[in-house]
């Protein structure tokens, strides 16, 4: 379930050409494939496959994809299945269609690096990045792949998303538009690994077990990863206790994981892995991708968009945002868990904007200013936006602040003694990050319904009343959490939280996972995050709370695009744990990597609601 759906979109769908499906066969015939080792300039070769029209009364665009996760199926004769999605819209075109192995994995040759930093002061042919390996790549195909237009556009999804960042960034000019769907960004701050300095165990260890295999000569398998003994995460996470346990599992041949483990700040090496470091001065057209519940890499559509607008102003940048899982909007987009969005909102990307967008760049055809410079999915109101910037000038950052009894509200507290609702933390028992018994991540987590969460001691729920008119929040929410801990350090994770109406039923004919789920008082999470607290004031050097002193903890949550019907909710909740998706915090100032056993202990949290020490959240309200 980790970055597997790139495979699902390009490869590892092999057919003959006696396939009777009608797509596949109509593929069969009009194009032919060719596999070539292409070199680059410091004389390591990588091996891409062409699909290339058989059509030679016209000249066509290259369209390309660099993937860490294989160029498969491999053999001139075996067609990929790109048949089965909406990119046969690129077929029909007559697209050249590129994937490319990138250095080190599966047929390629030289060394793999995990994002790979970019490398702006390149002064001989042994200094290599992405950037330049694309450079070398396409200058190679345009002067070797017959009945091409000169024109070049590179997309992909999740890692194959950063290797189109990187793509950008290559200066070649032949390069007009690129698409980083989902991409990887940056490994500490906000996808897949880390957020806020919290490590994500349960996608870290699941994906790299496989993925992180050293091959130091080309192959076309990788082969299987860790199969845990236990299919209950939660257990398995649970019993296999800190986290450095998990790296003797993991054994001593994957090099970036006890790399990683020897970075537990974001120190230079962990910031020259930030893909938005580069973003100055891009050149080709850039259309950011993403989904509003993408469980992986929320974070890398929209902080690379806003780092290339800031960056690159001159730069045509535009970003979509669906509501969508991780890769969602290359299949089903009417549902997400039991949320209902009332309409293919993957069907309408497809078709309105990413492929006018490379049709207008690459071959002239349509508009580019159909497409908007923001164009988002607002979930509650089921309906998208077209806006001229993200986030959209008129939004009023409005405090909506604690209060005893587990109330918000958008007045300030008046009580002047200290005012706090209190919970304690155990490691030994941590909140689940959803509901039930799973082996792998959910990718529903993402809207599922917080009432597990709601009914613990260790999880504080505060609600409006309420809501007599429509809220709309567009922009990034901050947590901004006034507390004090009985230890020297602890977690915090914040969620925002839609509470449907009691009498709440969907229309029956709005499409949905076929699941009969009580939708009467569901809490729909909106959005969450966590921060590590020892990171509260700086990634780079931690600090130890003060126990049982008042100390702010303020944070940024990845945006929200989502409206608060009238007769609904809205509620916050606080955690310290949020298991197994994040690991474990000893609640101990301390080196969690090299943590042990012993050092996990129980921690009393104070959050803090009076009139001096007022805990809120600043909600990014449209106006």
């Amino acid at each position: 379930m980790k970055k597997w759906v790139f495979l699902f979109l390009v490869a590892g769908f092999s057919f003959s050409a006696t396939a009777q499906n009608e797509d596949s066969s109509w593929f069969a015939n009009n194009y032919y494939k060719i596999e070539r080792m292409v070199p680059m300039r410091d004389g390591i070769r990588l091996f891409t496959a062409f699909y290339i029209p058989k059509d030679s009364a016209a000249q066509h665009p290259f369209l390309m994809t660099r993937t860490p996760y294989s160029c498969a199926p491999y053999g001139e004769n075996k067609f990929s299945g790109l048949w089965r999605s909406y990119r046969m819209a690129y077929l029909k075109e007559k697209y050249i269609i590129v994937t490319q192995d990138v250095r080190g994995r599966y047929m390629s040759e030289g060394v793999f690096a995990d994002v790979r930093p970019f490398n702006k002061n390149k002064k001989t042919k042994k200094d290599i990045d992405e950037a330049s390996d694309t450079y070398d790549a396409i200058a190679w195909m345009l002067k070797n792949i017959p009945g091409n237009n000169g024109k070049v556009g590179v997309l992909g999804t999740s890692y194959p998303g950063f290797y189109a960042t990187e793509a950008a960034l290559s200066g070649h000019p032949a390069l007009k538009a690129v698409s980083p769907q989902a991409p990887v960004t940056d490994w500490f701050i906000g996808d897949d690994f880390h957020h806020n300095g919290a490590f994500f165990a349960l996608d870290g260890f699941s994906f790299y077990s496989s993925f992180g295999k050293p091959h130091p000569v080309p192959t076309k398998d990788y082969g299987p990863g860790f199969s845990t003994p236990v299919k209950d995460n939660y257990q398995f996470y649970l019993q296999a206790g800190a986290v450095k346990n998990l790296a003797a599992m993991i054994g001593d041949s994957i090099k970036f994981w006890h790399e990683m483990y020897k970075h537990p700040t974001y120190d230079a090496w962990w910031q020259a892995r930030n893909a938005r470091v580069g973003l100055y001065n891009v050149q080709p057209a850039m259309l950011y991708v993403g989904g509003l519940f993408d469980a992986e890499d929320c974070f890398g559509a929209w902080n690379c968009y806003k780092a290339t607008r800031k960056q690159s102003p001159a730069t045509n940048t535009k970003i979509v945002m669906g509501p969508w899982f991780h890769g969602q909007w290359s299949g089903e987009g009417s549902y997400m868990g039991n949320v209902r969005f009332a309409s293919n909102t993957s069907a309408w990307y497809q078709q309105t904007m990413e492929v006018p967008f490379f049709n207008y760049y690459l071959k002239g055809i349509g508009n580019a200013d159909t497409i908007s410079q923001a164009n988002i999915f607002f979930t509650g109101e089921n309906s998208w936006k077209k806006l001229p910037q993200w986030p959209p000038a008129n939004i009023e950052n409005k405090a909506l602040y604690f209060h005893a009894g587990g109330k918000l509200s958008f007045d300030k507290p008046v009580v002047k003694n200290a005012a706090f609702t209190e919970y304690t933390s155990d490691p030994a028992h941590p909140v689940p990050y959803a509901d039930g018994v799973h082996e792998g991540r959910t990718r529903e987590y993402m809207t599922d319904d917080q009432r597990f969460a709601s009914r613990r001691p260790d999880v504080l729920s505060f609600e409006t009343d309420t809501l007599t008119e429509e809220l709309t929040l567009a922009g990034p929410v901050l947590a901004d959490l006034m507390t004090s801990i009985t230890t020297t350090d602890a977690d915090f994770v914040v969620k925002v939280i839609d509470v449907f109406p009691d009498d709440f039923k969907y229309d029956p004919s709005l499409k949905g996972n076929g699941k009969d789920y009580p939708m009467g008082g569901y809490q729909m999470l909106v959005r969450a995050e966590i921060m590590r607290g020892k990171f509260r004031n700086s990634y780079e050097n931690p600090e130890p709370f003060a126990p049982d002193k008042i100390t702010e903890v303020k944070y940024a949550l990845p945006d929200v695009a989502h409206t608060f019907k009238k007769g609904h909710r809205l509620m916050i909740q606080v955690q310290s744990t949020w298991f197994p998706l994040a690991d474990r915090n000893p609640q101990k100032f301390i080196n969690i990597y090299t943590a042990n056993d012993s050092d996990f202990q129980k921690a009393s949290i104070k959050i803090y609601h009076d009139g001096v020490n007022a805990s809120s959240v600043l909600l990014p309200v449209l106006k």
